[in-house]
């Protein structure tokens, strides 16, 4: 990555307000592609006649896509310049959108959102650390407040966007959106941003290691995400695609521990504070990407909420920790980060026990107010973690730290949406297995009968209900054991130490 202890200035303070908001924008769209098809799904899923589970491989394809490539940033930024690697990526981004909105199938919208996540990882950095070089340092944490802002803002505004797409125009332009952003980015950017260009270096790549790192996550997201149609261990196929995901990983380990430049810097996790502060993170924010991937598609399969209001009600969460992002980063100077964090994922927990009691029969605000109130306590712990994992290593492990805290952060995004799918299908079918049970046909087709409904009316209309509250069931499920990660990661956090130096915050990505 780009050196920024320095000031660069080399463009005029005229332009640095200019070059300022496309970098701002450009780390605004690409956080915001991470939840704009999310309440999407549905649409997507009846446009190109595929399940909801196989619709969640568009999520989990660019997330992988993009926590496989942000260790590369660094190399890549070296190899050919930052401001061409920025451009480079912009262009990528767009044309691949382009081929998302175009796609009729599912193999080709996953491959297309996977090159949309290969170009978007190297933006989020490459955006930060060209607008720490932009500005001056004393106007750098101006800068860094507004890369911040787009950060936080990007997630609310995408299940909105996603879901007003969708409903009044079509779910492709919830891709083609992307393009006249992308090309207003990649002109300005060669407009004001060549002055910063860095030099090119040939510095060495872990070839090996970024092959093995590639194979055991392939491996392991292809086994989650198509595990629970085939009957997971039973079908040789996936037992073949664990135990390849296994022996890569074992391998991967061992190598990244013994290469000399290795794509991705393991030996940080000999620090006790950024191993369980990670975990802490991995844990949380895993269970954070599952709400937002579970609800909206509950408010639109069971519910019947057009796309615009179940993106609303999932986008409060990031709306409401815009107002308190702030005040969270100066606490953090005053009070133990540690009791921060550990009191803000607390009561993200708190808020999946209230949402465990959610029912089919809830109105809007019942089921947007947790959400309101969960995002209130997101900075509390987002902010300061970066002090905790980050003070906990050595001052020139910062920014491989960073970045292996980037990857796996993003990694959990992928995993958490794979497992929570698998484990609110099979929470389901159990409670309807169990409804079914207990339920006396016979007397409900009486009931009905009484009303008008013929008897084929009437077993629709019965399967219709125990689906619908087997489906709540499973979902009150979901969260409840969501809650127990929560707080589980709330109390990982005291086992790190107390960090003993400030922290820059334009090492963290």
């Amino acid at each position: 990555m780009a050196n920024t202890d320095g000031f660069q200035g080399q463009i005029p303070p005229s332009g640095r307000m200019i070059a300022g908001l496309i970098l701002a924008l450009s780390n605004f769209m690409v956080v915001l592609d991470m939840t704009v098809a999310n309440v999407s799904v549905p649409h997507i899923a009846g446009s190109l006649g595929i399940t909801m589970e196989q619709g969640t491989w568009i999520i989990t394809s660019y997330a992988v896509a993009e926590a496989i490539c942000v260790p590369l940033t660094g190399w890549l930024a070296q190899r050919f310049g930052t401001v061409r690697m920025f451009i480079a990526c912009m262009i990528g981004f767009g044309l691949f959108s382009v081929l998302c909105g175009l796609s009729l199938t599912l193999g080709m919208i996953v491959v297309a959102r996977i090159g949309q996540g290969l170009c978007g990882g190297p933006l989020m950095p490459l955006s930060q650390t060209l607008l720490l070089q932009v500005f001056p340092p004393e106007q750098r944490g101006r800068a860094m407040g507004l890369w911040a802002m787009t950060t936080l803002l990007g997630p609310a505004m995408g299940p909105i966007v996603g879901g007003s797409i969708s409903d009044n125009w079509s779910w492709h332009w919830i891709f083609f959106i992307n393009v006249p952003v992308a090309a207003i980015c990649v002109f300005g950017a060669i407009a004001t941003l060549r002055p910063l260009e860095t030099p090119i270096r040939r510095v060495p790549i872990d070839r090996i290691g970024l092959v093995l790192l590639i194979f055991w996550i392939g491996c392991l997201q292809i086994m989650l995400d198509i595990g629970r149609d085939h009957d997971w261990f039973a079908d040789p196929m996936i037992l073949a695609l664990a135990i390849t995901a296994l022996v890569g990983f074992l391998a991967f380990i061992i190598w990244e521990l013994t290469e000399e430049h290795p794509v991705v810097d393991l030996r940080v996790f000999r620090h006790r504070g950024f191993s369980f502060g990670v975990m802490s993170l991995t844990l949380t924010f895993g269970a954070y990407f599952a709400s937002i991937v579970v609800i909206p598609q509950w408010l639109q399969s069971s519910l019947g909420y057009p796309a615009a209001d179940a993106g609303l009600a999932t986008a409060l969460t990031a709306i409401a920790s815009l107002s308190t992002s702030m005040i969270a980063a100066r606490l953090m100077m005053r009070f133990d980060p540690r009791l921060m964090i550990s009191l803000g994922v607390a009561w993200i927990g708190v808020m999946a026990i209230v949402r465990s009691h959610w029912t089919s029969g809830a109105d809007f605000w019942t089921l947007a107010l947790p959400q309101l109130y969960q995002g209130f306590a997101v900075p509390f712990f987002f902010v300061p973690l970066t002090a905790v994992t980050l003070g906990a290593v050595l001052p020139e492990e910062t920014a491989s730290a960073a970045g292996l805290q980037s990857f796996l952060r993003t990694l959990a995004s992928a995993i958490a949406t794979s497992l929570v799918l698998t484990a609110w299908g099979n929470s389901q079918r159990v409670a309807q297995s169990e409804m079914a049970g207990r339920l006396n046909p016979a007397d409900a087709q009486r009931q009905l009968a009484q009303i008008g409904a013929d008897p084929e009316a009437s077993r629709h209309i019965i399967n219709s209900i125990v689906g619908q509250e087997a489906m709540v069931v499973a979902l009150d499920h979901i969260f409840l054991l969501t809650a127990v990660l929560l707080f589980t990661a709330s109390l990982l956090v005291w086992i790190t130490p107390r960090p003993t130096r400030s922290i820059d915050p334009s090492v963290a990505h």
